[in-house]
């Protein structure tokens, strides 16, 4: 290629990126640890289609899946300080900074899905604390992403009581799982999402925690064959955006992404219900047995995690306090 067709080849490429950057007066970077194929993913597709038609391209929303910038436990500080516009973390993430946010993890404290719906609602008594709280880490929460309830995973055989968990190494991903594990005599060992299938494979840990669709969208499968439906904790994750970033968007920009993560978060929270089955049935349909506990083993669980509870009241403070009593207000989950 002689310098003259290089000159105008490279000419063209400035031109086409000008032009690319013309087209999108605000570009919003959003990092997620999970592949797009997950139904996380797909949420973020939906809230990038609407906010990009809606602000007729003025708007570019592009989506780093699968951990490419940041892994889950990195989102928090990288939006805070803004080197990313916005991300997707799990809510526990923000558990060093806010120990109330692990309520969600305190055992059964949320096993119904009515329940769940009350407390994740916007505004509710249990939510707004917790948004307020990290609002102040310099990131603003547009909207919570329903991921479903814990189960765990483990080879060969299901765990039908907390006596099986002794003696056990296990996969958690936040603090509060980590000391119900050790509550009921096992080894908790912190895990990214991202680095789960490399640990079953491995035999890092002799149990997983994580919630169905986890199953689906990373074919856990493959290195595990048993799904205990303990459902003793509510996994969510937040998309959260740098305030500053926010707050520097034009007030029709503002409207736009608010508008449009409000819209994800509903089609998010009543998708979740019908995909925990759907993802339970692909998970069966691909060799896992998944064990049912009955009532009796639920109660058993039940009262020896309670140690649980009363530590992290100990640790979580007031806002601790009272969102555990706003949970408590909402009904029994019992």
């Amino acid at each position: 290629m002689n310098k003259f067709v290089g000159g105008l080849l490279g000419a063209g490429l400035l031109v086409a990126s000008s032009l690319a950057a013309q087209a999108a007066e605000t570009t919003i970077r959003i990092s997620l640890q999970l592949p797009m194929k997950s139904h996380l993913g797909q949420n973020l597709l939906m809230f990038k289609d609407e906010v990009e038609s809606k602000s007729k391209g003025a708007i570019e929303v592009q989506i780093y899946d699968s951990a490419q910038l940041f892994k889950d436990s990195e989102v928090p500080q990288a939006v805070g300080q803004g080197q990313i516009e916005a991300g997707v973390a799990s809510l526990t993430r923000y558990v060093g900074d806010i120990p109330a946010v692990d309520i969600f993890y305190m055992p059964f404290l949320f096993n119904t899905e009515d329940l769940v719906r009350k407390a994740t609602a916007p505004g509710s008594p249990v939510r707004a604390p917790l948004d307020a709280a990290i609002a102040k880490t310099g990131s603003k929460v547009l909207w919570w992403q329903a991921y479903g309830g814990n189960i765990l995973l483990t080879k060969g055989a299901p765990l039908k009581g907390p006596a099986d968990m002794k003696d056990k190494k296990a996969r958690v991903f936040s603090k509060a799982l980590g000391t119900w594990t050790e509550t009921l005599g096992g080894g908790p060992t912190m895990i990214s999402g991202s680095e789960q299938y490399l640990a079953y494979q491995r035999g890092t840990v002799d149990i997983g925690m994580t919630g169905i669709s986890g199953v689906s969208a990373r074919k856990l499968w493959e290195v595990m064959d048993t799904i205990t439906r303990t459902n003793n904790a509510d996994i969510e994750f937040i998309v959260v955006m740098n305030e500053d970033f926010f707050n520097g968007l034009p007030k029709d920009q503002q409207e736009i992404v608010t508008t449009a993560a409000r819209n994800a978060e509903v089609a998010v929270r009543d998708y979740v219900s019908t995909m925990e089955n759907d993802a339970f049935k692909e998970a069966a349909d691909n060799g896992m047995t998944v064990y049912e506990p009955s009532a009796e083993e639920i109660t058993a669980w039940r009262e020896a995690s309670q140690p649980v509870i009363d530590l992290w009241l100990k640790d979580a403070g007031p806002l601790g306090e009272e969102v555990y009593k706003a949970a408590l207000s909402l009904g029994d989950g019992k």
